[in-house]
């Protein structure tokens, strides 16, 4: 096993730390562990190279040898993509990440949050970091968002959002890629935005710049506050099937009749 640099900290993911919950969340979504040949591998994470001072915090954070490269290549997405990759390949540190969390191989199905004890708003920062967005809609409005293919991720995220901001989200996977996007909008992302991206914190830089610029954002006088939205319960449904008529159910019920109409035909289609 690789010997550790003294000058690092003594407890490599101590994810109770909230720079290395940060870290951990950033891996698990946007490194990639592989395996050879023996005890080879390698933990690595690809970055834009406008990111890589977030992977020198990586090297300064972990206590075996790592490097990092840059390259230039061309890809789908830019003539010359310019990029900088962290790796280290201690047995060591691979063996603790992998039994973390970080799986071998293809991970974006199975990853979820540790099982044990670990510094929440810093991990689901890294979370964000890795594969979400924070910025501003086309009508100007404030958002936070993610995208993953990891059900418990996604379903994560709405648990610990709703307690942050009061505001629940439920999941379903996209139909053309089968992926989760989980999005809050307005003062929602703001309150979210903030309480993640706190004075101080490791992050990417213009995510944290983004965070911070959209606590500027002000809702106009003349424009409503959705009130919360409502879910059906058991008792509800059973109502609307027992009136089995919309409108009766959207008076007895105190709901829209459009919304009884919806739920009823869901209901009949078990699809609810």
């Amino acid at each position: 096993m690789a010997d550790q640099d003294p000058s690092a900290p003594a407890r490599f993911m101590d994810i109770q730390d909230p720079r290395y919950a940060y870290m951990f969340g950033f891996l698990q979504a946007d490194g990639h562990l592989s395996q050879g040949r023996g005890q080879r591998g390698k933990l690595a994470a690809e970055l834009n190279a406008r990111d890589i001072h977030i992977l020198r915090e990586f090297q300064q954070l972990t206590p075996y040898y790592s490097s990092i490269t840059e390259r230039v290549r061309s890809t789908n997405f830019a003539e010359l993509h310019h990029s900088a990759t962290w790796s280290v390949c201690s047995l060591e540190a691979r063996t603790i990440v992998n039994e973390l969390g970080i799986p071998y191989g293809k991970k974006s199905l199975t990853i979820k949050p540790p099982r044990t004890d670990f510094s929440r708003p810093d991990y689901l920062r890294g979370i964000i970091d890795a594969d979400g967005s924070l910025g501003w809609t086309a009508q100007g409005f404030p958002f936070l968002s993610l995208v993953s293919a990891s059900t418990a991720l996604a379903a994560y995220l709405c648990h610990y959002g709703k307690k942050i901001t009061g505001t629940e989200r439920t999941i379903s996977r996209n139909k053309r890629d089968g992926v989760y996007n989980v999005c809050y909008y307005k003062e929602t992302a703001q309150q979210l935005a903030a309480h993640l991206y706190y004075d101080g914190c490791l992050a990417l830089d213009h995510k944290k710049a983004i965070a911070d610029e959209i606590q500027a954002w002000v809702r106009p006088a003349d424009m409503r506050i959705a009130p919360p939205r409502r879910r059906w319960t058991p008792q509800d449904d059973q109502e609307l099937l027992r009136l089995n008529d919309p409108v009766a159910a959207g008076i007895a019920l105190d709901r829209t009749e459009r919304s009884c109409y919806m739920r009823l035909w869901r209901l009949r289609a078990g699809r609810a």
